[in-house]
């Protein structure tokens, strides 16, 4: 067991090591926790998302950013890469690099087994704090299943799901109504 004291790194000092790093890493309360990539599934589901939902926002100024944006939950600190981040209106970065948004109105998280608690849980903890989130949706990539939070007037959260090919989701910031059968179009799933 060591006995050396962990060494935290600053919000700045781990902006800087993340903007030259050649893989992506979540950084919470002063520590970085590397991120895995991602199966076929995985990246055909978001793909088909990008799809699915894109051609929607245009007409609704909105922007969707896949998972290359990175996101600060500025109340908690949590720097996060989301899976796929809507944001409608003007987008808010936390600097000139434009590389880290602050006010997304949609994030999507593709599950998988080694993270669906953490992102049903804690993760969502975090999102909610987000002013402008106003939808948070979850995809399962083992089952055909979508989990969609939304933000009420009263700032509680309504979970609707969707289950099987035939199900489908609202997402009233993209405007769009989000078939099952289209997200999970071509997906093997194990």
């Amino acid at each position: 067991m060591s006995t050396q004291p962990k060494t935290l790194l600053t919000e700045e000092q781990y902006l800087e090591i993340e903007r030259s790093a050649e893989s992506k890493s979540e950084f919470f309360a002063g520590e970085t926790f590397a991120m895995a990539g991602a199966g076929a599934a995985h990246n055909q589901l978001v793909w088909n998302l990008i799809l699915e939902v894109g051609p929607f926002l245009g007409s609704r100024s909105c922007r969707g950013f896949p998972n290359d944006m990175r996101v600060r939950v500025s109340s908690t600190g949590l720097y996060t890469y989301p899976d796929v981040v809507v944001v409608c209106g003007e987008p808010q970065f936390l600097d000139d690099r434009r590389d880290t948004l602050l006010n997304p109105s949609l994030i999507v998280e593709v599950l998988s087994p080694s993270t669906e608690a953490y992102d049903r849980g804690r993760k969502f903890e975090h999102y909610a704090s987000i002013p402008s989130l106003s939808e948070y949706l979850l995809v399962a990539s083992d089952r055909i299943h979508l989990d969609l939070y939304a933000r009420q007037t009263s700032g509680q959260w309504l979970l609707t799901s969707a289950n099987g090919p035939e199900g489908a989701l609202d997402l009233i910031c993209a405007g769009c109504r989000l078939t099952a059968s289209a997200l999970y179009r071509d997906v093997v799933l194990s």
